[in-house]
């Protein structure tokens, strides 16, 4: 078979060509880069990027369970005794306290209030626990209170977000998002970060599990306390499981051919998002 110049330039322009070019030795660049520094990506992870990883340092945990539970009493009432503030009760700050303070919805001149909870030692640790949690007090040497945290954060949505990604800024990961991005999942039929919402949920919102500057399949998937546990986990009606197979390998073909063209991990994430939804469709219910 024989081209001739006109026939080449009409299926290869200057652009692509030096878009292909610059594509292949930048990756192997890269690659030799990435290489020499030790940072090169398990094989696995680059196929399935929720395939799991080995850790950096041996663990015990098999599973993680976060409970967030907005919205109980104060820390004052239940695990932070603070008999200072019983001398200042009913009084307001002196101004040396007050001076160039700016609180959200609170006036300096505000009187104080100290909390009418009973704290005692519990345990043979004399952890200070309130009379409010009986049964938490008699566990107090089972169990790890860290009283050493705080926030500048004074508002709700801002300090929820501190607490689950570190920083009082949107678009940074979860701490769900960065343990499956740093040892992955050793479920193939579920998302490895899943939330259970109860009530009116957190006022942090999507936030508190999204995966920030992260690949999206880190993200946790909220489950749902009606219907379906996921969205669209039933097929509608009419369509059968075998011509949603055939569906998601045409679509898989054109997103892969896709991903050669513009090396647009999103791409692969949204790949590896729809076989999951598939196989999720036989486990998850």
């Amino acid at each position: 078979m024989t081209v001739n110049k006109l026939d080449f330039l009409r299926i290869h322009t200057r652009r692509s060509f030096l878009r292909d070019v610059g594509a292949g030795l930048g990756t192997a660049a890269l690659a030799h880069l990435l290489s020499a520094e030790g940072r090169t990506a398990e094989t696995g992870a680059q196929l399935d990027p929720l395939a799991p990883k080995q850790p950096p340092f041996p663990g015990k945990a098999r599973h993680v369970i976060f409970l967030f539970m907005a919205g109980a009493p104060s820390q004052l009432d239940l695990f932070d005794p603070k008999p200072a503030l019983e001398k200042w009760n009913g009084q307001s700050l002196p101004p040396s306290m007050t001076q160039d303070l700016k609180l959200a919805f609170i006036k300096p001149t505000a009187k104080l209030m100290a909390s009418n909870a009973v704290f005692r030692p519990r345990g043979q640790c004399g952890m200070e626990i309130s009379d409010y949690l009986p049964h938490i007090g008699s566990i107090a040497d089972d169990i790890c209170l860290v009283r050493s945290m705080y926030s500048d954060a004074f508002n709700h949505h801002p300090g929820q977000s501190l607490l689950m990604t570190g920083s009082t800024l949107f678009g940074r990961p979860s701490m769900g998002s960065w343990s499956v991005y740093g040892l992955g999942s050793e479920s193939r039929d579920l998302p490895g970060f899943v939330v259970l919402q109860s009530g009116k949920g957190t006022s942090g919102g999507p936030n508190n599990w999204s995966s920030g500057f992260l690949p999206s399949h880190f993200q946790g998937v909220p489950f749902r306390n009606s219907g379906d546990p996921i969205l669209y986990l039933s097929n509608p009606q009419g369509i059968s499981e075998r011509s949603q197979r055939l569906g998601l390998d045409a679509l898989r073909h054109l997103n892969e051919k896709h991903l050669e063209e513009t090396g647009n991990l999103e791409i692969a994430s949204r790949i590896a998002s729809y076989e999951l939804a598939f196989r999720m469709q036989s486990a998850a219910p």
